[in-house]
């Protein structure tokens, strides 16, 4: 009786096991690059691939049309193609030039809309003259191993940035390789020509899937806005108001809360998009301790305090710039234009605040509150004397330090506090006091 009913027991075994194949959903991750290849891009695509393991994305269609970018950046991205673990598919929609054909010839697939083109991957400055050779050489080397890594034409590959590979009637003499769509097909650099990403599907044979198109959540998003120069400008404002008004009412605390906020949104989108290195994030602490320095410490203006300048406004200025090093070979001229006008803009309404800010703020009923407002003239009677029991005025000595214009001075064999009217002493040039009133004593060269 068993063996009897046994072929309709495999039967229905059978069609449910296909059914259930049937059923299956694919589910493919849509990604767009749709600008130039540059940080923001480069973490972006992060970013999609990560959410596509997090979902269990069975393949990742990457929708390109690009005239390239950032060569460090390309080499991330297609490294990371190379060694995602599902199928990716480049679908070229229009352009894949320079940087873009590097990360198409990475993915698994190439198709392409109808007029499109892919190739001419000479590296360029910002100038759009070709770069020195180092570049190009590094450039023909990972397109040819990236091509002998997805099974594609090596010396092809390598012939989209060097106009001097001899092939045949490929390329023109002198002329690096670029594809059309017909040409690309011809020489196994795209599967077919398609008009949309449905009709990719459709041609590997997937009817049942779940597109998932991938888009920056809120936090990246909020990162994005942070990026916008004119933002930056305002945080840049904040960052040297603050500081500047914390110094003015000591124990407030509001300004330099304020500014510690402003240091930290400014620095940290750069720093997840790829710009701020840490020696740039460095420098800018640095700076600021060595202009604190110069105030607290240190008498006059010199070299910490103009150094501490430089290394502040040149990090504001460098964060904000694609530079490998100081090698702006590959920094636009349009880009160090925007970086340097944000940063100084950004000084200057610092400074406009001051000063308008500064006189408001000493009149507010807020800071009266909180400051000290009643004075002991000298027409009521009142003194301030260091020197009890003895007056300085009129005495003589040299001085220890050079004035410019604060420094010390050496009265009869002791050495005292002391400043100028503004003028510029040299140390060891004899001086005389003209008044001994608080804690540093007013002199003059002696004449």
């Amino acid at each position: 009786m068993l063996k009897k009913h046994l072929p309709i027991f495999f039967l229905i075994f059978f069609s449910h096991l296909v059914m259930a194949q049937d059923s299956t959903t694919t589910k493919v991750m849509h990604l767009k690059v749709q600008a130039n290849i540059d940080p923001r891009t480069n973490r972006y695509t992060e970013l999609g691939l990560e959410q596509a393991e997090e979902i269990g994305a069975d393949l990742i269609i990457l929708e390109l049309d690009t005239y390239g970018g950032a060569l460090n950046d390309a080499d991330e991205i297609r490294t990371r193609v190379l060694n995602f673990e599902k199928p990716i598919y480049a679908y070229i929609n229009k352009d894949a030039a320079s940087a873009g054909a590097l990360i198409s010839i990475a993915c698994d697939s190439i198709y392409m809309a109808p007029g499109s083109s892919i190739g001419a991957a000479t590296v360029v400055t910002q100038d759009g003259e070709a770069a020195p050779d180092k570049y190009q050489s590094y450039m023909r080397s990972i397109m040819r191993s990236t091509a002998e890594a997805t099974g594609r034409n090596p010396i092809i590959a390598e012939g989209m940035v060097d106009e001097d590979i001899d092939l045949d009637s490929i390329a023109q003499e002198g002329k690096v390789i670029t594809f059309s769509v017909t040409e690309a097909m011809k020489y196994g650099f795209c599967e077919a020509k398609v008009n949309s990403i449905e009709e990719i599907l459709e041609r590997s044979e997937i009817t049942n899937y779940e597109l998932v198109s991938f888009e920056l959540d809120t936090s990246d998003k909020i990162i994005e806005l942070f990026l916008n120069p004119f933002i930056s400008g305002i945080l840049i404002l904040i960052i040297i108001g603050g500081i500047y008004f914390e110094l003015q009412t000591p124990g407030v605390g509001f300004p330099i809360v304020a500014s510690i906020v402003a240091t930290i949104l400014y620095f940290t989108p750069y720093y997840l998009n790829g710009l701020a290195e840490n020696w740039e994030i460095i420098a800018f602490f640095i700076g600021i301790v060595l202009i604190a320095l110069e105030i607290f410490v240190i008498p006059g203006f010199g070299v910490a305090g103009i150094s501490g300048l430089i290394l502040t406004v040149g990090s504001l200025v460098l964060v904000m710039l694609n530079n490998d090093s100081f090698d702006f070979s590959f920094v636009k001229g349009d880009d160090l234009f925007i970086a340097v006008a944000t940063t100084l803009l950004g000084m200057l309404g610092a400074i406009i605040i001051m000063f308008l800010g500064g006189v408001r703020l000493a009149n507010s009923k807020a800071f009266k509150r909180i400051s000290l407002q009643d004075v002991q003239d000298h027409e009521q009677g009142f003194t301030s004397s260091f020197y009890k029991g003895k007056s300085m005025v009129g005495k003589s000595g040299k001085a220890y330090t050079i004035l410019r214009p604060s420094g010390r001075v050496e009265i009869e064999g002791e050495i005292y506090d002391a400043f100028t009217r503004g003028n510029y002493i040299e140390a060891g040039t004899e001086i005389v006091v003209i008044s001994d009133e608080g804690t540093s004593l007013k002199v003059k060269e002696a004449e």
